[in-house]
C-alpha cells in the first residue's frame, strides 16, 4: 500500500507481525486495564494500554529491538547513533548493550537530568549539545563512521512500535477509538497500521501539546516542519520535526489530531496518581488529558483506549505539581 501521491509505502501488517516475532521474547506485554474513574469521568468506556510498565519504562524499546536485528555484523561493530530527549535514547542504550553494540546518543543540554543518567547508566555515551539534534547526529555519524538509528522516521521503528495496537486489539477487541501520543510521530504510525489493517472501523485521535504541535503544523503544510522553540512540560513529546514517512502514515491512516494544554496534561497527571495509582509522564498523560479536557468528543460509552506510552517522569516537575496541584510545572523549552 502505498501512501497517496508519495510513492511511499506504508508499513503493512505483516511487516508488524513480522516485528513481534523478532522482539517478543525480549520484551514484556503491558496489561490493558479498565479504569473506573475514568470512565465516570468522562461517561466514556475507558482503557489504559500501560506501556509504562515496559522495558526502560516506555514503549521505545520495540521499534528499537526491531531496527537492532536488521543490522548485518560490520553495522553492529562500527555502533549507532541516534538523537533523543530520553525515551528512545534510554531504549537504545538497553537494546543496544544488552547485543554488544556500542551506542551513543545526542540529547538536548536542557534534557530532563533523570533521563540523561539513565540512558548512561543503560551504557550509552551521551553527547549533550545546545544546538540542532540531527544536524549534531549526523555530523558524528559521518566523523565516526556510526549508523543512524533514527527514533521515529523508520519502517522498522514503526513496525516495532506498531505491536502494541495489535495488542490492544487481542486485549480490548471491543475497541472503537484508540487515543495516542505525537511526538516523532513514530508511535502513532506504527498503532495506526496495525490497528487499521486489523479492523478500519477504528478511529485513531493523536494527541500533541499545545507547545509542541509538530505535526499539527505538518499537516496544514503538507510537509514536516521544523519547529525552532518548543514549550511544553512533554518533553517525550517535544521532538521538533516529524519524519517523512510518519507524516504520510498519520495523512492516510489517522482519523483526528488535538492539541491540549500543559495544564491539562499536569491534571491529567495527577488524576492518574493520585486515583488510577499509575505515575505517568506528561506525555503519557496527554492522551487522558485530551478525554479529561473535552478534545475528544464521542458518544457516551463508547470504548476507548489510552495509550500510556512511558513512566520516566522527573522528579522535580512532580514535587511541584504535588505542591501547586493547580498548576502545571514549569515547562521544558528546547
Amino acid at each position: 500500500m502505498y501512501a497517496p501521491g508519495t510513492g511511499i509505502t506504508l508499513v503493512q501488517l505483516e511487516d508488524i507481525l513480522s516485528a513481534r516475532n523478532v522482539i517478543q521474547s525480549a520484551l514484556h506485554r503491558p496489561p490493558v486495564v479498565g479504569s473506573q474513574t475514568l470512565s465516570r469521568q468522562t461517561g466514556l468506556d475507558v482503557y489504559l494500554k500501560m506501556e509504562l510498565f515496559q522495558k526502560t519504562g516506555s514503549f521505545k524499546p520495540r521499534g528499537v529491538l526491531n531496527r537492532l536485528s536488521h543490522l548485518n555484523i560490520e553495522a553492529c561493530e562500527r555502533g549507532v547513533i541516534s538523537l533523543s530527549a530520553g525515551n528512545h535514547a534510554q531504549a537504545l542504550a538497553w537494546a543496544a548493550s544488552s547485543r554488544g553494540i556500542p551506542s551513543t546518543v545526542v540529547m538536548p543540554e536542557r534534557s530532563v537530568s533523570s533521563k540523561v543518567a539513565a540512558t548512561r547508566a543503560y551504557g550509552a555515551r551521551v553527547v549533550l549539545t545546545s544546538g540542532n539534534l540531527l544536524e549534531t547526529c549526523l555530523q558524528l555519524r559521518d566523523d565516526q563512521g556510526l549508523v543512524l538509528i533514527h527514533p521515529f522516521d523508520d519502517e522498522y521503528i514503526i513496525a516495532g512500535h506498531g505491536t502494541i495496537g495489535l495488542e490492544i486489539l487481542e486485549d480490548v477487541p471491543q475497541v472503537e477509538v484508540l487515543v495516542v501520543g505525537i511526538g516523532g510521530g513514530g508511535l502513532i504510525s506504527g498503532v495506526a497500521a496495525a490497528v487499521k489493517r486489523k479492523n478500519p472501523a477504528v478511529r485513531l485521535i493523536g494527541v500533541e501539546p499545545e507547545g509542541a504541535p509538530t505535526m499539527t503544523r505538518s499537516l496544514e503544510k503538507g510537509e514536516p516542519v521544523y519547529l525552532d522553540r518548543m514549550d511544553t512540560i512533554a518533553d517525550g513529546l517535544a521532538a521538533p520535526f516529524v519524519g517523512l514517512n510518519n507524516l504520510h502514515h498519520v495523512q492516510a491512516l489517522v482519523d483526528d489530531v488535538v492539541t491540549v494544554s500543559d495544564k491539562s496534561i499536569a491534571a491529567a497527571m495527577k488524576l492518574l496518581l493520585t486515583r488510577c495509582k499509575v505515575l505517568a509522564e506528561p506525555a503519557a498523560a496527554a492522551t487522558v488529558a485530551a478525554m479529561l479536557c473535552g478534545k475528544v468528543r464521542l458518544s457516551p460509552g463508547t470504548p476507548v483506549a489510552c495509550l500510556l506510552s512511558g513512566g520516566n517522569v522527573d522528579l522535580k516537575m512532580l514535587a511541584e505539581l504535588l505542591r501547586n496541584p493547580s498548576h502545571s510545572p514549569p515547562a521544558s523549552q528546547v
